[in-house]
């Protein structure tokens, strides 16, 4: 059976730097069927729409991403995206106080 990542969803998380905080503590590796992966970035700006600057968070880019079987409808990417981000929900409202996040749908292939 032949198969293809693709992304169900991208975004971004960011804590204040000086926050000891280990995010597999707070967050799986998995999900819903779902590999979910936080890799740290720099940040394309200088400051926050509140004005905090930006060299003052951590800042971490989020893919989540599953192996499909070909041929997979839209309908079916969708479908588990949204599932998949209703599942991340409550995990990411559990997360201690500053940790900022934004999540999308993105149904790229990998």
């Amino acid at each position: 059976m032949s198969g293809r990542a693709i992304k169900l969803l991208q975004g971004y998380l960011w804590y204040p730097a000086q926050l000891p905080l280990t995010l597999s503590d707070w967050l799986p590796q998995e999900l819903s069927g779902a590999q979910l992966t936080w890799d740290r970035v720099e940040p394309p700006f200088a400051f926050f729409e509140d004005g905090t600057p930006s060299r003052s968070q951590a800042v971490l880019q989020f893919t989540a991403l599953r192996v499909y079987p070909l041929p997979t409808s839209q309908q079916e990417l969708h479908r588990d995206a949204a599932a998949l981000s209703a599942a991340l929900e409550p995990l990411l409202e559990r997360l201690p106080q500053g940790v900022g996040w934004q999540l999308a749908e993105d149904l790229r292939q990998v």
